[in-house]
C-alpha cells in the first residue's frame, strides 16, 4: 500500500532522514521509534506530503506521493500532529466536521446526512460527543487531543499518521485510543503509522516497529526483535531491562534507576529477622527481596519485605482462603500487597531453620513440615482432590544476586532435595503405600537480596545449588522428625 524507497531529506538542505526504505501493508499498525533528534517527526511529515524530500521516492497505492493533489491525498491520508493548534474558536463538533472537507463536492460544500453520521460516530468513538457544543479553547490538552483524533477519523482515511498520539492522555484514554486503533486496523483495514516515545505501548500494540538512529534505520522488524535489551540500551544510551508482559506475548522495557544499578552494600539475611510464635512465623527483611513463591498471598514474582507462615487447624475452611488470609494479615498489622503469606496445619514449634555460608553469598533456609497428607506425585490420580492448608512450606532466602534462571533452578533443586529427605525417612503415601514425594499442598518461596555475588545458576552441582540442596535436605528431614517426635508423645 505504501512504499518508501531510499528517501532522504530534511530542512534547509540538511539531510535529517538518510536513505530510508520500508513497505507497509494494508491493516498494519506500524510504530516509529527513536530517541529525540533521530528524525521521527521529519519522516512522518514526508509521508504526509507536508515536507518535501530531496531524494528517493514515496509510492502510495502505486502512484507517486508527489502526483497527488492535496484534496485527493486527504481522502487517503489523515494526520494527527503532536501539538494541534486551533486559531479560531470553533466548537468541538465544528472542529471535527472540518475532517469532512475532502469528501465534500461542489462550490458550496453541502453538508450531507453521511457527513453528519461520520462526524457523530467519530466523536462517540473518541469520547468527545458529550461536550460537542463546547468551544475547543475551553478544553484540557488531553480533551483537545481526542477532538483532533476525531477530526482525523472523520476524514475516513485509509492511512492515519500519528505523532505521539497518547500525548496528554491519561492512562485510561491511552488504552481506549490504542484499543480503538488496533480494532480499526484489524477489522476495517485502516493502516496506522504512529510515532511512539513509550516503548511499552509500542511493543504492546504495534505489528511492526521501525527504529531510527541518527536519521537512518537501525532495524525494521517485529516488536520482540526491535525491543532487544542490548539494542535499546545502545540506541537510547540508557540502562534498561526487558521483561515479558504478564498477560500477552509482548515485550516490555523497564528503566533501571542509577541508584539501583551501581554497587550496593551486601545484605546478610539470618535469624535476626525471624519472629517465632505458635500462631505464625514472620520474617522481616531489612530490604525488599526479589521473590518467586506459591504463597496464598504474594504468589508469582515480585518484591517483598514481609513473609508470614501461619498455622491453621487441619479442618480449616479453604473455600475463600485468599480473602480470609488477606483479612488475617490486615488484622495482625501486615499489608497484604507487601507480604508473601502461607499457611500450614503443622505445629510451628516443629520449624527448622539454618544459615549456610559460602564465599560471597549465604542461604537462610526455613522449613515447616508434616507428612499427614503425604503423596506420591506419580500416583496422584488415585487420590480425591480436596483443598487443604499447606504442609511442607520451604523458604529459601539468598543473600546474593540471582538471575531468573537461578531462581527457577533453585525451585527444582529444592524440590529434589525435599523428595530425597522424604525417601530417606521412608515417608509413604497412605493410599498407594509407595514412597511419597511431598504432600498435596506444599509451598515454596525463593527470595533474593539481589546484592553481592552474582549467582547465574542453581543446579544441583553449582555453588548455590549445592548449598540449597544440602540445606533443604537437612532442614526438611529435621522438621519432619521433630513433627513425628511430637505426634508420638
Amino acid at each position: 500500500m505504501l512504499n518508501v524507497l531510499s528517501v532522504s531529506g530534511g530542512y534547509t538542505g540538511a539531510s535529517v532522514i538518510k536513505n530510508v526504505s520500508f513497505e507497509l501493508e494494508k491493516g498494519e499498525l506500524f510504530g516509529i521509534l527513536g530517541p529525540n533528534g533521530s528524525g521521527k517527526t521529519t519522516l512522518l511529515k514526508m509521508l504526509s506530503g507536508i515536507l518535501p524530500f530531496s531524494s528517493g521516492e514515496i509510492v502510495l497505492k502505486g502512484k507517486s506521493l508527489k502526483d497527488y493533489p492535496p484534496k485527493e491525498l486527504a481522502k487517503i491520508i489523515a494526520v494527527l500532529p503532536q501539538h494541534s493548534m486551533q486559531s479560531f474558536s470553533y466548537t468541538v463538533k465544528e472542529t471535527v466536521s472540518l475532517g469532512r472537507y475532502a469528501h465534500q463536492k461542489g462550490w458550496f460544500h453541502s453538508w450531507s446526512q453521511e457527513d453528519e453520521r461520520v462526524v457523530r460516530q467519530a466523536m462517540e468513538q473518541t469520547g468527545v460527543d458529550h461536550f460537542a457544543d463546547h468551544y475547543i479553547h475551553e478544553l484540557s490538552g488531553g480533551e483537545r487531543q481526542r477532538v483532533f483524533l476525531a477530526q482525523a477519523l472523520a476524514q475516513e482515511p485509509e492511512i492515519l499518521l500519528l505523532d505521539e498520539p497518547t500525548n496528554h492522555l491519561d492512562l485510561s484514554f491511552q488504552k481506549d485510543l490504542l484499543d480503538l486503533l488496533k480494532d480499526w486496523t484489524k477489522n476495517r483495514g485502516l493502516t496506522v503509522i504512529s510515532i511512539f516515545h513509550d516503548l511499552n505501548l509500542a511493543g504492546l500494540y504495534c505489528d511492526r516497529l521501525l527504529l531510527l538512529e541518527n536519521g537512518v534505520i537501525n532495524i525494521n522488524d517485529s516488536p520482540n526483535e526491535v525491543l532487544r535489551e542490548d539494542r535499546i540500551r545502545k540506541v537510547y544510551n540508557t540502562k534498561i531491562e526487558k521483561q515479558p508482559h504478564p498477560k500477552v506475548p509482548a515485550p516490555q522495557m523497564v528503566l533501571l534507576p542509577e541508584e539501583l544499578t551501581g554497587e550496593r552494600e551486601a545484605c546478610y539475611l539470618d535469624e535476626r529477622f525471624l519472629e517465632l510464635s505458635g500462631e505464625h512465623i514472620v520474617f522481616r527483611s531489612p530490604i525488599p527481596l526479589r521473590t518467586m513463591s506459591s504463597g496464598v498471598i504474594g504468589s508469582g514474582t515480585g518484591w517483598h519485605q514481609l513473609f508470614v507462615n501461619r498455622h491453621v487447624d487441619k479442618d480449616y475452611d479453604c473455600s475463600d482462603h485468599r480473602k480470609e488470609m488477606a483479612d488475617y494479615l490486615k488484622i495482625h498489622g501486615f499489608e497484604p500487597g507487601e507480604t508473601v503469606g502461607m499457611m500450614t496445619a503443622v505445629m510451628l514449634e516443629d520449624v527448622k531453620y539454618q544459615v549456610y555460608d559460602e564465599e560471597g553469598f549465604s542461604v537462610f533456609i526455613i522449613v515447616t513440615a508434616g507428612v499427614g497428607n503425604a503423596i506420591d506425585a506419580s500416583r496422584g490420580s488415585e487420590h480425591v482432590f480436596q483443598m487443604q492448608p499447606g504442609t511442607i512450606n520451604t523458604w529459601i532466602f539468598v543473600s546474593g544476586d540471582m538471575t531468573e534462571e537461578a531462581i527457577i533452578q533453585s525451585i527444582m533443586t529444592a524440590t529434589e532435595a525435599k523428595v530425597k529427605a522424604m525417601h530417606d525417612l521412608e515417608v509413604r503415601d497412605a493410599v498407594t503405600g509407595t514412597l511419597a514425594t511431598g504432600t498435596s499442598t506444599d509451598s515454596i518461596l525463593i527470595a533474593s537480596t539481589q546484592r553481592g555475588r552474582k549467582l547465574e545458576y542453581a543446579g544441583t552441582i553449582t555453588p548455590l545449588g549445592k548449598i540449597i540442596g544440602k540445606g533443604v535436605y537437612e532442614c526438611t528431614r529435621e522438621a519432619i522428625q521433630k513433627s513425628r517426635r511430637r505426634v508420638k508423645k
